[in-house]
């Protein structure tokens, strides 16, 4: 959608109209918002595409440079999150922008370009449809596997930071337990690997760090550290091995609580740390709005 020079490229959505030079969002002429930076390419990449689905894969290509997974799945659920703000829309009931999990998004709402004539008349009611790269999407990395945001239910901060910081405790748990009865670790080890003395190093190592990790993160929720969500997914791919070698913990008590047990704790441990990032980002819609009009301010 190219424009002359000096020419100001103009969408015209309903009774909204965006400037897409300056990122002003007009609403009856008058001035409902000036988008920042992000959300404004995004939006643009959608309004360019009307009806089609942009992939969450083209989206990080085009915007964010290349970096590691948490950082550009965060921050795309923030410039959707602001993007609805601004247009007043919601994931549950989109009239703008409709969410496609795991995929990516599409703009359904009427686009009208310069001189009035409309790109593509979209309609809500339309079955979604998925363009060629989604399956490329799909198989893209590890960011696959993760929900968004906008994927998860919404409870309150006080339940998912109590729950959050019962499983942080749970772990502190395991890891002093551990700890503190080595030698009764060190014969559990030594019964399912010759690698014995190579296993009790990771346990102390990782009980070792273990440690001060969710001190921190239970004192982060226990005070309410505004900032926990992000710094815990930025903490992410360092919490995850940590969790999953852990997930092991039963088997160090498998004499007393049987193999099966053992085996049935260990599957369901295998989940908490994607459980601990869920809970994270099942904040209030309202709580989310308003952290983004401070971001903006």
């Amino acid at each position: 959608m190219e424009t002359g020079r000096g020419e100001t490229r103009l969408f015209r959505i309903g009774v909204y109209e965006l400037s897409a030079e300056t990122g002003e969002l007009r609403k009856d002429a008058k001035l409902q918002s000036r988008l920042q930076a992000q959300p404004l390419q995004v939006l643009l990449m959608l309004l360019d595409r009307p009806r089609e689905v942009v992939t969450r894969e083209e989206l990080r290509q085009a915007i964010w440079p290349a970096n590691t997974f948490v950082d550009f799945d965060h921050g795309l659920n923030t410039a959707i999150n602001k993007l609805r703000g601004a247009f007043g829309d919601s994931a549950a009931n989109p009239r703008f922008i409709q969410t496609l999990p795991r995929i990516g998004y599409r703009f359904i709402a009427p686009v009208e370009v310069p001189h009035g004539a409309p790109a593509v008349a979209a309609d809500a009611a339309a079955p979604a449809t998925i363009s060629s790269e989604a399956p490329s999407a799909l198989r893209v990395g590890i960011g696959a596997i993760f929900s968004a945001a906008d994927d998860l239910p919404r409870a309150s901060h006080g339940l998912t930071r109590l729950l959050f910081a019962v499983i942080q405790a749970m772990y502190l748990g395991f890891y002093v337990a551990a700890l503190a009865c080595f030698g009764d670790a060190q014969a559990s080890i030594a019964s399912f690997t010759t690698h014995a003395g190579v296993a009790s190093v990771v346990l102390i190592l990782t009980a070792a760090a273990g440690i001060p990790l969710r001190l921190y993160l239970v004192s982060a929720a226990a005070f309410r550290y505004r900032n926990l969500g992000r710094s815990f997914l930025k903490l992410f791919p360092l919490v995850f091995p940590l969790d999953e070698i852990w997930a092991l913990a039963p088997f160090l008590i498998s004499r007393q609580i049987g193999m099966g047990l053992a085996l049935g704790a260990t599957a369901a441990l295998l989940y908490v740390p994607f459980a601990q990032r869920s809970l994270l980002l099942m904040r209030p819609r309202e709580a989310a709005g308003k952290r983004a009009s401070g971001e903006s301010a």
